[in-house]
């Protein structure tokens, strides 16, 4: 990494496991030559498959940790994660707010609305995607959102690609921001998204690897796009470097035994994996 790289932030959760969250974010700015800050929202006392407990930090912690890393740091892009209640949401929102009305200037700000994980316990209070609604996406620069997330947000399930496009189209306008609706969840031999930016709608597909229990893929897509945007590639460039990395931390995962025996895997978010 370069001695003046530029600088992400991410305002996320804490993983004990650190396959998603602030470490997963961490982990993907360094390999992809970007500074990481953090802005702790909670922490999560998780394993792959399994949430045992979240503690939130109060919302002015959060605010000032955010405050503080502004007044110091040249912050190229944000991403934001898990931020569990509709206090820290609008924290997190008002703390963006005032940044940009001080400077007149802000950052490419990535939303990874996280509500469910992958084990699919609830991550996320239901005044936080009120919160989001009216206060956070307003100023994204892009909105993230799976499959899951985006049917709560639209009120109506997703069942195939064509319920994506349709989907995706509705999201873009109901938001008036870019929306990435990933398609990872639905059957089929490739992972599909759709960018819906500007009037477009553009297209990025992978493999779909089976049989490897994951998680953290949301958090580490979302974080390396906000790394594109940070190095000042466009929105579409930006998507497209960050599915292939998210592709290869998955297809080169790493992999051990519980002290049952049972399989453990985990991305890999190696600099060299690309």
């Amino acid at each position: 990494m370069p001695a003046n790289a530029p600088v992400a932030l991410t305002i996320a959760g804490s993983d004990s496991s650190a396959g998603a969250g602030i470490q997963a974010d961490l982990k993907t700015f360094s390999a992809l030559g970007v500074y990481g800050l953090t802005a702790i929202t909670c922490v999560v006392a998780e394993t792959p498959g399994h949430v045992s407990r979240i503690e939130p930090v109060s919302a002015n912690t959060v605010s000032e940790q955010i405050g503080v890393l502004f007044e110091s740091f040249p912050i190229a892009a944000i991403k934001t994660g898990l931020l569990f209640s509709g206090e820290i949401t609008l924290a997190v929102a008002r703390a963006l707010r005032a940044h940009a009305e001080q400077t007149k200037s802000a950052p490419p700000l990535v939303i990874d609305p996280v509500m469910v994980a992958t084990s699919g316990d609830l991550l996320l209070r239901e005044d936080a995607i009120d919160c989001y609604e009216r206060e956070l996406f307003p100023l994204a620069t892009l909105v993230t959102p799976n499959l899951s997330e985006a049917a709560r947000l639209l009120g109506e399930p997703i069942a195939d690609l064509r319920a994506m496009h349709q989907a995706g189209a509705k999201l873009a306008k109901k938001y008036g921001v870019p929306m990435l609706l990933k398609g990872g969840h639905l059957a089929g031999e490739e992972a599909i998204d759709l960018l819906f930016a500007h009037g477009n709608v553009i297209e990025f597909s992978a493999p779909f690897f089976r049989g490897i229990a994951t998680h953290g893929t949301g958090c580490t897509y979302s974080a390396a796009i906000a790394a594109g945007l940070a190095i000042g590639l466009p929105l579409e460039e930006a998507v497209e470097r960050a599915k292939k990395f998210v592709t290869a931390t998955i297809a080169q995962h790493h992999t051990w035994k519980t002290a049952s025996g049972a399989p453990l895997h985990a991305l890999n978010h190696s600099p060299d994996i690309l």
